[in-house]
């Protein structure tokens, strides 16, 4: 029974690690300077997240969502 248990659990992870995508890229912009930064996570305050998301860490090639 638990080697029955385990292998649901396993199988259930590997569906899930086959279905996730990496993080998108987003330009950020300084309400400060004005300066651009390309980042996929907050940049802290001070930064407004533009709202393409891009697939690239150079954000140069847009995401096309679903």
């Amino acid at each position: 029974m638990l080697i029955r248990l385990l292998s649901v659990f396993a199988l259930s992870l590997a569906c899930t690690a086959a279905q996730s995508e990496p993080a998108p890229w987003y330009w950020w912009v300084s309400t400060v300077d004005g300066s651009r930064v390309c980042n996929q996570t907050p940049l802290g305050e001070g930064w407004v997240q533009e709202p393409t998301p891009f697939k690239d860490a150079r954000c140069r090639i847009r995401l096309n969502r679903r």
